[in-house]
């Protein structure tokens, strides 16, 4: 495959084009280095992709128009979109900026790949928040359920994403896979997500603040565990199809699950604040992965505390504490 990837310096982008390139892939990584979370983390993902001769990268902003025109004549066979403005919370502050990424960027993907005479499949990410929240109860979400109550703009722009993609596949035949994340975690993660927060605090001995742990459920997932799907994913395109599936653990841990978790690989215990539930959150997650495990074998095997080990391990290596 010849893949161009977005979002290339980012958390899961960087682990996939690893798995791809272990594999024998070409990738073309894109990213636009912005300034949400730490730039020097994100350089430092690529410094080790780059050590690879199949992979090449670029500087840029896919929602800038014909930003991908100079990639139409290097015979890309797949796309994995992965670029986005994440973080729930920081929708609220700045929409603007979750607009222009996550829907304008999105479709000049979708652009690019309707002229791509050599495309054989679009896969790109969506996000488990596009369920929203729901009435307290155990069952599992499924692709099959309606999305139409986001809590968040980042929610609402992930919803927007899997709209355009259907009108792009409806117009244009363009096989799609997009593949709705349940909070993806593990080493070289982002800055801004709750356990790299609470890891480096509880490291530092300063407290940590949670957000109504009583009732918030997370299905975690592993990185490992997404990665090594992806390729499978990109290499088994729908015909003529758009297909949505959920990457998840099928496993929904309560919050202070994912504390005791870091507190036992940090060999210390965590100073707690603990505040009320915070606007755009919701209160529980958990996929059904019924379809992704029949479609294409996806059998996560990373419980969380193992999950979280190694990912306090890469932190005290990365940032040599």
């Amino acid at each position: 495959m010849i893949i161009l990837l977005t979002g290339a310096a980012g958390f899961i982008g960087f682990h996939a084009a690893k798995t791809c390139l272990a594999q024998g892939h070409t990738v073309i990584g894109i990213d636009s280095l912005n300034d949400y979370y730490d730039i020097a983390l994100k350089q430092a993902r690529l410094s080790e992709l780059q050590a690879h001769e199949a992979f090449e990268y670029h500087t840029l902003d896919i929602a800038d128009d014909m930003a991908l025109e100079p990639f139409r004549a290097r015979g890309i066979t797949h796309i994995l979109h992965l670029a986005a403005q994440a973080g729930v919370r920081h929708s609220i502050d700045d929409p603007r900026a979750y607009i222009r990424a996550n829907i304008m960027g999105h479709l000049e993907v979708l652009e690019f790949a309707r002229h791509c005479k050599t495309l054989e499949h679009l896969v790109y990410a969506s996000s488990s928040s596009v369920y929203g929240e729901r009435a307290q109860t155990e069952q599992a979400f499924r692709e099959s359920d309606i999305t139409r109550a986001p809590s968040s703009l980042y929610a609402a722009s992930k919803i927007s994403g899997e709209m355009l993609a259907e009108s792009y596949t409806q117009l244009y035949k363009i096989p799609q896979t997009g593949l709705r994340f349940f909070t993806v975690y593990g080493p070289w993660g982002r800055p801004d997500m709750a356990y790299f927060i609470f890891t480096e605090k509880v490291l530092r001995g300063e407290p940590i603040t949670l957000f109504a742990p009583d009732e918030m459920h997370r299905d975690f997932t592993y990185i490992d565990d997404i990665s090594a799907i992806l390729p499978i994913i990109l290499a088994a395109p729908p015909d003529q199809k758009h297909m949505i599936y959920n990457l998840g653990n099928s496993n929904a841990c309560k919050l202070m699950a994912l504390v005791e978790a870091v507190e036992h690989a940090c060999g210390k215990k965590a100073i707690l604040d603990i505040q009320p539930k915070q606007k755009g959150d919701v209160s529980r997650t958990l996929s059904d992965i019924t379809s992704a495990k029949k479609a294409f074998g996806f059998d996560p095997k990373t419980d969380l505390s193992r999950g979280v080990s190694a990912f306090v391990d890469w932190y005290k290596t990365f940032y040599k504490i």
